[in-house]
């Protein structure tokens, strides 16, 4: 009875029955699911997950039958298109924001620009290429990309349908299958209450914003007016894709795999080589946490089912809560591999964790959390000195300076752009790495979207190859080159576009020669960049960088000190100048 009451206490304060326009689900969900999670016999557990499945019953409904505009504009940012499920992410706006994808291909002929971005000559040759599409493991994740592919399939263009699969994945089998573009159902590391639209071009990698104005213009318009060319009749009444023309199954993993194998002699990663090498090594567990996301429907297919006892899967079982936490490759969320690495008896360990649409990575082993900002420069290291590779590093302006370091010595240069993986576009197929301090990293000859399964190849190539854990090679590395200890965080914000760049721009008072306290002590400026925000470099190197997030409605702030212990000085520094232009009580 307990229970009951509880589920209908909620209910009664969060639902409006058959109006899901007034209900807030998720406000029930998320609350249902710490109840679950508090379970302490099975049969209480089952009570919780019968409300909690329940409630995703009239969200189904919601995401299948709500039609218009959503509850915000759709907006195309660094990494494509979020929002709330069912109020924003449903049916109908998936289709509207394929209908405007369409759209564009009509629009090129009278715009060479376009058509170079888009990669292909004309609409019939895209319909042939067709689209390679997917989804990740959010809820109605299946149901979202039916919505597409009723859409593409109703004007005739190739859908290669992946099913459940990483960004990185989709990725390559647009590079192998040569299409036209892509589509992933995926919000990426949002939390759980989030839908999302990525959407690459023929390259494979994240559109420009030549491409992704024109999305957000076009589907702004279509579902204003609630038509389209490209919308069929009777999209309320989707056809199974059974009974579609031209659909066809992908398997992506196998694509990866071979555009892997066939590029080792760019990239010096002897893909076969490496799981044979882990095969035979009795003595390294690989631990990976896939969060309950796609990763965990491939990521034995990545290993070819090699030493299946010494690698351990974290997390991998279907739950679209994702167990309640939010599902980003970060400290507290390492914990877990951390912990079973330390319970393992070999001697040399690896342990990753990857979030849900498989774009992001964060490495251990056991004892040392290494994030992309020092991850990426030992992989640059690795491949230039270890695997004898010639060529820049791309890094974002908000990443360490540690992989400056590192090209400064070896005498190449740095490519180092705004924040966002489709900013790499001048250099690929030039650095020999880009990765950017939110966990994402390629390299050459691989797919130009970031992918945590070649990043984690990379890193079990370099366990093997060096015959040291991954924390013993930052060692070497921070002996070598020096050491940086970065820090990040965010501020949600009310103010929007033009009013938060005019707050932003208070901190123009801060230009080279400037001092600022940190830790009680003056640090003058030598330098300012203000490619993406305002980064603002000390004399000892350590920095502090401010930037409007292109997804969130937040202010982010990124630090890199010199010295371990100044690092928390140079975050509330960066609070300090947030609070004095108003934008942090």
């Amino acid at each position: 009875m307990k229970i009951n009451s509880a589920v209908q206490t909620l209910t009664e304060a969060h639902i409006v029955a058959g109006n899901h326009a007034a209900s807030d689900y998720f406000t029930v969900i998320k609350q249902l699911v710490a109840h679950r999670n508090k379970a302490t016999d099975p049969d209480e557990f089952r009570r919780w997950q019968e409300a909690l499945d329940r409630v995703y019953l009239l969200l189904r409904d919601e995401i299948i039958t709500t039609a218009g505009p959503p509850r915000s504009p759709v907006k195309f940012g660094t990494s494509g298109w979020r929002g709330l499920l069912g109020k924003e992410i449903n049916l109908h706006t998936v289709a509207c924001v394929t209908a405007a994808i369409l759209s564009l291909y009509r629009e090129m002929d009278n715009d060479p620009a376009l058509r170079e971005a888009l990669g292909v000559v004309d609409f019939d040759q895209m319909r042939r290429r067709g689209c390679v599409l997917g989804f990740d493991n959010r809820f109605g994740g299946e149901l979202l990309a039916l919505s597409a592919v009723n859409v593409l399939a109703a004007n005739g263009v190739t859908v290669l349908y992946a099913g459940e699969a990483t960004t990185g994945t989709l990725s390559a089998s647009v590079l192998i299958r040569k299409a036209a573009f892509s589509i992933n159902l995926t919000p990426s590391h949002n939390p759980l209450e989030y839908g999302g639209f990525k959407y690459n071009a023929a390259d494979a990698g994240p559109a420009p914003s030549i491409i992704t104005d024109k999305i957000t213009r076009n589907a702004g318009e279509i579902l204003t007016a609630g038509a389209s060319p490209f919308l069929p009749a009777g999209l309320d009444r989707q056809r199974p894709l059974a009974g579609l023309a031209g659909v066809h199954r992908e398997d992506s993993p196998a694509s990866w795999q071979k555009l892997v194998r066939d590029n080792r002699h760019l990239h010096g990663i002897d893909y076969d080589g490496v799981l044979a090498g882990f095969a035979a090594s009795g003595n390294l567990a690989v631990v990976v946490d896939c969060v309950h996301g796609a990763a965990r429907r491939s990521i034995r297919d990545i290993f070819n089912g090699q030493a299946r006892e010494r690698l351990v899967i974290l997390r991998g079982e279907e739950d679209v809560t994702f167990g309640g936490i939010a599902p980003e490759p970060s400290s507290a969320n390492m914990r877990p591999v951390m912990d079973a690495l330390r319970r393992r008896p070999e001697r040399f360990k690896l342990g990753a964790i990857i979030d849900p649409d498989g774009d992001r990575i964060r490495f251990t082993d056991g004892e040392t959390e290494i994030s992309m900002n020092q991850f990426g420069a030992m992989a640059y290291h690795f491949l230039h000195e270890i695997k004898g590779k010639r060529g820049m590093v791309a890094k974002t302006v908000a990443s360490s300076n540690l992989a400056n370091a590192v090209a400064a010595a070896l005498q190449e240069e740095v490519f180092e752009p705004r924040v966002g993986f489709k900013e790499f576009k001048p250099v690929i197929g030039r650095a020999l790495v880009y990765f950017e301090e939110s966990d994402g990293i390629s390299v050459i000859g691989h797919t130009p979207e970031k992918d945590a399964y070649i990043g984690l190849l990379l890193a079990l190539d370099m366990v093997l190859a060096l015959g040291k854990n991954l924390g013993d090679y930052l060692v070497e590395i921070e002996g070598l080159y020096g050491s940086y200890y970065p820090a990040r965080d965010g501020v949600e914000v009310s103010l929007r576009g033009a009013e938060l760049l005019a707050a932003l721009a208070g901190l123009e008072k801060y230009g080279v020669g400037s001092s600022i306290p940190v830790g009680g002590r003056p640090r003058t400026i030598r330098q300012v960049i203000t490619i993406d925000g305002r980064k603002m470099i000390f004399e000892d190197n350590s920095w502090i960088m401010i930037r409007p997030s292109g997804t969130e409605p937040k202010v982010r702030f990124y630090v890199e000190a010199r010295d371990r212990t100044e690092t928390g000085q140079l975050v509330e520094t960066a609070k300090s100048m947030l609070a004095e232009i108003g934008l942090l009580s």
